[in-house]
């Protein structure tokens, strides 16, 4: 599951992510974070952590480097 989880994400970095500007607030972007908690954590961690970096990425939730704990 972890595999098929990080494969999606991939896909939205070459197919999605790559026709947009870059955005991200943060270092690594979001989906690179994604990528590495689901790798180090697993699914719910990994999904858990996903999900609170996402919500912290506004014009009020900070930037700079945030890397996966």
């Amino acid at each position: 599951m972890r595999k098929i989880v990080i494969l999606l994400i991939r896909g939205y970095q070459l197919l999605i992510s790559s026709w947009l500007p870059p955005s991200c607030r943060f270092t690594p972007s979001c989906s690179q974070y994604a990528i590495i908690a689901f790798s180090k954590y697993g699914i719910i961690k990994g999904f858990s952590l996903t999900i609170r970096r996402i919500l912290r990425c506004n014009p009020f939730g900070g930037s700079g480097h945030d890397p996966v704990p």
